[in-house]
Parts: C-alpha cells; structure tokens; sequence
C-alpha cells in the first residue's frame, strides 16, 4: 500500500513564526499558493491561509506587520510519512483541506496537496487498465474484443 512518502513534497515552501502577514501574502502571491505552514526551527507551529489573511487580517484592519502568529490556525491537521493514501484523502475530506502538513514528531518533513492524491489515483487507475489488458492479452484475448 503507498504512503505519503511515496508522493509528499519533500521540500516544502513555508513562513516563520517571525514573518508577518505582508511577507505572507507576497510568499503566497511568487509560490501561487492558498495555504503555508508555518514553522519554528523546522518545528510545524502552525498553518496560514489567504483566508486566515482575509478574515483575521485585513477584515479586522491589522497592518502588514502584524505576526503571521495572530493570525495562523494553530490547530493543524498533520499526518506522517507513513500514513496511506486511502488515510490521507480520507482526512483531508473529512477535515474539507488541500494541503496536509506530514510531520515526524513535530518536524515538517513534506507536504501533500490534494492534487498530489488525485493524480496518483489517476494513475494508479490507468495502471490497473493498463494491467488488466495485459493481462487479458497473456491469456489469449485481446482488450478490443471484450
């Protein structure tokens, strides 16, 4: 069965406790992404969304320099590197997010976007098409006959 090691992004893109939220929105702008966690010494403290940015951010008319800190979600859905795919996806559609932080204790060690998950499913479904006519050729049929 695969894991999130299989497929995490191992090298993960993320603000610091010290950031604030500008610095967080023009990470979030150059990397074309909706959600960053946010570390302190490689330790997963948290994560920060552009809705985080807008809703305890701008809406509430805090300047650029506030602490990414006041802002983040500090209650973080994580996994580890031996989590399953079926687990995963599982999660992140419990839990309604993209993006699941994969920690080892606290330490992020990657990230898994939920386009990750659909792409391996897409192939992992083309392989098993793929190894069914094989299979169906070894045995004397061809796919284009069934």
């Amino acid at each position: 069965m695969q894991t999130l090691n299989d497929i995490m992004t191992k090298e993960v893109k993320s603000c610091i406790a010290e950031d604030n939220i500008y610095e967080a929105a023009v990470k979030m702008k150059a990397w074309d992404v909706g959600a960053i966690p946010v570390v302190s010494d490689d330790h997963l403290i948290g994560m920060v969304t552009d809705r985080d940015l807008i809703v305890r951010a701008m809406a509430e008319k805090r300047p650029g320099s506030t602490r990414i800190t006041e802002v983040m979600s500090s209650d973080v859905v994580t996994a580890t590197p031996d989590t399953t795919v079926d687990e995963a996806a599982e999660m992140m559609a419990q839990h309604q997010i993209r993006r699941l932080p994969i920690v080892e204790g606290t330490k992020l060690v990657g990230i898994v976007a939920l386009r990750d998950l659909a792409i391996r499913h897409e192939y992992e479904h083309e392989a098993e098409h793929a190894l069914e006519d094989i299979s169906a050729e070894r045995d004397g049929h061809h796919p284009a006959s069934h």
